[in-house]
């Protein structure tokens, strides 16, 4: 080979070498990621909060709190996903009614916050929410404690049908929004991601912060 061909050959191969070094330092980059919290993304029709009941965006604005990680128990965490929305439901006699919802997604827990305008007195809702169902106090507002379960669904990478089974465990409480209990009523859901059994202490801590900021709670005199 000519002794120009040389250096040509030479600068090539160290061109190859450094680019190598470039994207071994890229993959090999131990930066840690920053991400900011979630915040609430909204399909919420604004015509529930209108007609004075509180839309999902209200209910997502409340629960998607800079200290809930905290109050979960989870201080090291943050908000992943953020939603509100209405969803709307036909019964069989053609009536329909709106129910508010909102989620926040933690890496621990899921938290889930709606209300209901179907005067169903909490009281009264005990009796259809199980044996295992607990009437409780919220500051000073009726309310009952009881389990649900979540459904975990796998996805197949073969593109067959997903699969479905039981999940692990959500603790539920439902609050009368007034101290009269009548009827309206907010419900609070959590769950963990990994099926262990949720806090009910850290259930507590969150309805005591979030339901006294959320329209149309009547504070207990």
């Amino acid at each position: 080979m000519s002794t120009g061909g040389q250096v040509v050959s030479a600068v090539a191969t160290v061109g190859v070498l450094l680019g190598g070094v470039w994207l071994l330092g890229d993959l090999l980059d131990t930066t840690p990621e920053t991400r900011e919290p979630a915040v609430c993304s909204s399909s919420a029709d604004p015509t529930p909060a209108a007609r004075g009941k509180v839309s999902g965006a209200q209910l997502c604005a409340a629960l998607n709190r800079a200290d809930l990680p905290e109050l979960l128990g989870t201080p090291t965490e943050q908000a992943v996903i953020a939603s509100g929305s209405e969803n709307e439901s036909t019964w069989f006699d053609g009536t329909k009614t709106v129910t508010p919802e909102a989620t926040v997604e933690l890496d621990t827990y899921t938290v889930e916050l709606s209300a209901s305008y179907e005067d169903l007195p909490v009281a009264e809702a005990v009796g259809y929410l199980g044996s295992g169902a607990e009437t409780r106090r919220v500051l000073g507002h009726t309310a009952a404690l009881y389990s649900g379960r979540t459904i975990g669904i796998s996805f197949r990478l073969d593109g067959s049908d997903p699969e479905s089974a039981p999940g692990g465990v959500a603790r539920q409480l439902l609050v009368a929004t007034d101290p009269k209990d009548s009827g309206s009523t907010f419900e609070l859901v959590i769950y963990r991601q990994d099926s262990q059994i949720p806090d009910d202490a850290a259930l507590f801590r969150v309805a005591e912060k979030v339901l006294p900021t959320l329209p149309g709670w009547k504070p207990a005199t």
